[in-house]
């Protein structure tokens, strides 16, 4: 199979931990009281994700992306 480049082009703010994960003495689930690691902000540039932080008085760190080398893969390699 081959990766394809769906939702890939967008700059993503995710929020630090500001608790550890608990986990729970009966079932042994882990559960976390800190609500904002679930959230996720999609930007379509870099540029609006960090206004967005700077505006709301967020520290950010920014994490470039890698570049991908896509490996020519044809039909038949899957009977090898």
């Amino acid at each position: 199979m081959q990766s394809g480049l769906a939702r890939t082009r967008n700059w993503l703010v995710e929020f630090e931990p500001a608790a550890p994960r608990e986990t729970e003495p009966l079932m042994g689930w882990t559960s976390s009281r800190d609500t904002r690691a679930q959230v996720k902000l999609r930007f379509p540039t870099k540029e609006a994700a960090i206004h967005y932080a700077e505006k709301h008085g967020h520290a950010y760190r920014v994490i470039e992306p890698k570049t991908r080398r896509p490996r020519p893969k044809s039909y038949a390699a899957n009977f090898k």
